[in-house]
């Protein structure tokens, strides 16, 4: 399968910069899954910027009906 970094990008609201993973969306949903995180795009621009990335804090914006 041909990887879509490019097109992906355009959609990535990832803030952390240095991030290897940009854009290559299934090694990062794999890194977050392992991490215990949703990746970035599942937030919010606000919430996704704290880098509370976790099932937790997804579950408090979904019940707050922010997500």
């Amino acid at each position: 399968m041909e990887c879509k970094q490019d097109r992906n990008l355009q959609n990535c609201n990832c803030s952390y910069s240095p991030c290897p993973r940009k854009g290559i969306c299934c090694d990062y949903i794999a890194y977050h899954l392992r991490m215990r995180e949703l990746p970035a795009c599942a937030f919010p621009d606000d919430a996704e910027a704290t880098f509370d990335r976790s099932f937790e804090h997804f579950a408090r914006l979904v019940s707050a009906g922010k997500a």
